[in-house]
């Protein structure tokens, strides 16, 4: 073979002729960079003011308070959302509540979304069943069950569905909402519940009274409420939000 020349293996290794302790250092600091770039790009993406909607819901304002940014993720991007299997067994309960004090139900429970899904039993069904009646509701009467509300608030307005109301007598009532699962329900959306009720029968919010029933413990819950004003100062100012697809 012809002339040669001699290679050193720790410079091929390594060209920059760093030590191995030199090179993890020098990774860490690019990795840094990285990061303060990425921070830097984020920082001048301009910020969006999102309007907040003319019309709500009860659990739109519950996600409203929960995370803000993701809220104002939903309005500029919305998706299709799956319905939740508790939403469906709560469904298929209020159902047959309103069958249980003779009001008749607008869906029937087997036509509904998901009723057929393999964690809606008929024992699950019937075991929810069983529990509420043996509950001080279970032989109540209700003045009020699935009833609608648009309720005025800060300027917009806010629907949803009582599940049911009862006539405590002498001016007072108490708004009941059911809870099939066992999470920690959020009195956001009670609240809620509660001054529309107030300002369907003309009373003042005091004068209503307002609790969770879990079904399946039987437990009452009677959380303290947040204020007219309070709910409505969630509802005062925009969402920020970033663009869709900003880092």
């Amino acid at each position: 073979a012809g002339a040669g020349f001699r290679v050193d293996p720790a410079a091929q290794a390594d060209p920059a002729g760093l030590a191995a302790a030199e090179r993890a250092l020098l990774a860490e600091l690019d990795r840094e960079a990285e990061l303060l770039l990425a921070e830097e790009r984020a920082a001048r993406v301009p910020q969006l003011d999102v309007p907040m909607p003319a019309n709500l819901t009860a659990s739109e304002i519950v996600r409203l308070q929960a995370d803000p940014a993701a809220f104002a993720r939903e309005l500029v991007r919305p998706l299709p959302r799956q319905p939740a299997a508790a939403a469906r067994r709560g469904s298929r309960f209020h159902t047959w509540v309103e069958e249980l004090f003779d009001h008749r139900a607008l869906i029937d429970a087997d036509d509904l979304p998901g009723s057929q899904d393999a964690e809606l039993t008929d024992d699950d069904l019937r075991s929810l069943q069983e529990a509420f009646l043996r509950t001080p509701y279970g032989s109540r009467r209700p003045a009020a069950i699935e009833e609608p509300f648009e309720l005025p608030l800060a300027g917009r307005i806010v629907r949803g569905r009582i599940d049911a109301v009862y006539d405590l007598g002498r001016g007072r009532w108490e708004v009941i909402d059911w809870k099939t699962g066992q999470a920690p329900a959020d009195e956001l959306q009670l609240a809620v519940y509660r001054l529309a009720w107030a300002r369907l029968r003309g009373v003042d919010p005091s004068a209503v009274d307002a609790a969770f029933l879990y079904v399946r413990t039987g437990a009452v819950v009677r959380p303290p409420l947040v204020t007219e004003d309070e709910l409505a100062a969630l509802l005062a100012p925009p969402v920020p939000a970033r663009p869709p697809g900003a880092a």
